[in-house]
């Protein structure tokens, strides 16, 4: 709940810096220099959009799905953040084969293995320093492999995260992968993060194993089967933004992002009433409930939630097609908007080109099932 409650007020902080800087380059030429730092501002805020939704995973609120993943961006990506957390008494040294190849998971889960194992060899070093590895290679197993006997034979990634601290003793080494199994002190650790890792490099038919001794570090071996083929997505074509003709409710209690989607959809090209209060917006809605095409609601607002003003809406109209939106709810997801009769769901922060295309694919549907009032 604290997780998901962080991932909403940051997803509107990022949707007001995502969606300036995206109406700022609009107008701005791709000669100025200014562009390019635009450019940069939107590249570090879809950064931060990504760690948010792996917050929202981490607390479940988010469905994890396989993808192709490259091992290699996502180790330096990890390895970025790994650095602004770790004490300068402790070096980090990566070996990165940039060849290593695509694996077929989900990218947070291979950021917690990696941040975990990392975690751990930090504080296996913290009191003395030392010197963190990570590797990332290609390995090919033929028959009995000697560092993962269990794995059949097959092509692999292999990451290693070797540390220089203390070692493991035996007696606790047959034990580290069991579920609450920690030798850190109270409020230092759950005795979770190695059955994670466990848990999830297995689910993917890999395997882990640790090499350690006391006063000679410890090393730890992941190996996840690799794709044959590497993924090749396709070319996205540049599209241009949408020129709408709808009439548009647009609701949100933060103000900043009642501006910016004014500002955003006008430019493209539609009529919008922009409100920060859900009651205001009700009564905007009675009074003239033939003059809108389309309502585009945040959910978590005071007074009157973005599901209970689409009841009261359906109420007047219930032919309205209706956008919700939200960063984050314990009370609202995809399928239980759908259930609601919601039309479409967005989480924030959301593109503005993109909420514009997803308002003409309505308000096409609804025409062509000639539902769409006549104002």
């Amino acid at each position: 709940m604290l997780a998901g409650g962080i991932a909403h007020e940051f997803n509107n902080v990022l949707a007001a810096i995502l969606g300036f800087t995206e109406l700022a380059a609009f107008n701005v030429s791709p000669a100025n220099p200014a562009y390019q730092y635009l450019q940069s501002v939107l590249t570090a805020g879809h950064r931060a959009k990504e760690l948010v939704q792996q917050i929202l995973t981490f607390s479940r609120k988010s469905h994890p799905k396989r993808q192709p993943v490259s091992l290699p961006a996502l180790v330096q990506e990890a390895l970025s953040l790994i650095r602004a957390s770790v004490p300068t008494t402790i070096a980090i040294e990566s070996y990165i084969d940039s060849e290593a190849g695509e694996v077929l998971a989900d990218p947070t889960h291979l950021h917690q293995i990696l941040m975990n194992l990392c975690t751990n060899a930090e504080h296996a070093m913290r009191q003395t320093g030392g010197t963190l590895e990570v590797c990332l290679t290609r390995v090919e197993v033929h028959g009995a492999e000697p560092v993962n006997p269990t794995l059949p034979p097959g092509s692999y990634v292999r990451l290693t995260v070797r540390d220089t601290g203390g070692g493991i003793p035996p007696e606790v080494l047959e034990h580290i992968f069991e579920p609450f199994f920690t030798t850190k002190e109270v409020g230092e650790g759950t005795g979770m993060g190695l059955a994670i890792v466990h848990g999830i490099v297995t689910s993917y038919g890999g395997a882990v194993s640790v090499e350690s001794l006391p006063g000679s570090g410890s090393t730890f071996i992941i190996d996840l089967p690799r794709l044959a083929q590497p993924h090749k997505p396709s070319p996205v074509p540049r599209e241009s933004s949408p020129q709408g003709r709808a009439r548009v409710l647009f609701v949100d209690d933060e103000a900043p992002l009642v501006h910016l989607g004014q500002e955003a959809l006008c430019s493209m090209g539609y009529e919008v009433v922009a409100v920060t209060d859900s009651t205001e917006a009700l009564n905007l809605f009675r009074a003239t409930p033939a003059w809108f095409d389309l309502v585009v609601t945040d959910q978590t607002m005071p007074g009157m939630t973005g599901t209970q003003l689409t009841q009261e809406l359906r109420r007047i109209r219930d032919d309205i097609p209706i956008v919700l939106c939200t960063g984050f709810s314990h009370l609202v997801d995809a399928d239980r908007a759908r259930a609601l009769g919601i039309n479409a769901f967005c989480m924030k922060p959301v593109n503005m080109r993109d909420l514009a295309r997803k308002i003409d694919d309505l308000l096409g549907y609804y025409a062509g099932r000639g539902r769409r009032p006549e104002a």
